[in-house]
């Protein structure tokens, strides 16, 4: 199993960002999918989930209405956008499998930092 994270860099606040997570080694369509974050300094905060058909998504409140989540089973690629991003939007994004109980396999994350 692996999950790969790409597509952070450095935004200007209220700029724009699109991160994806590539999957493989497993059947990605079984499985819900999410974004974990963790800010500098700070502990791992979910951001986003993403049901096996891509039809249901949710949402932390910190994020709602600015980040939209979407999928590709034929692809197995999870998509982040990232819009009107803030200074506390900064963290390592992580791409995470997501399991009954929890989360069981995570990439290695991408950076975004937002500059104020």
């Amino acid at each position: 199993v692996q999950v790969v994270e790409s597509g952070g860099g450095l935004v200007q606040s209220g700029g724009s960002l699109r991160l994806s997570c590539d999957a493989s080694g497993f059947t990605f369509s079984h499985y819900y999918m999410s974004w974990v974050r963790q800010a500098p300094g700070k502990g791992l905060e979910w951001v986003s989930s993403i049901k096996t058909d891509g039809g249901t998504m949710y949402y932390a409140d910190s994020v709602k209405g600015r980040f939209t989540i979407s999928r590709d089973n034929a692809r197995t690629t999870m998509t982040l956008h990232l819009n009107s991003l803030k200074p506390e939007d900064t963290a390592l994004y992580y791409c995470a499998r997501e399991i009954f109980w929890g989360f069981d396999y995570w990439g290695q994350g991408t950076q975004v930092t937002v500059s104020s």
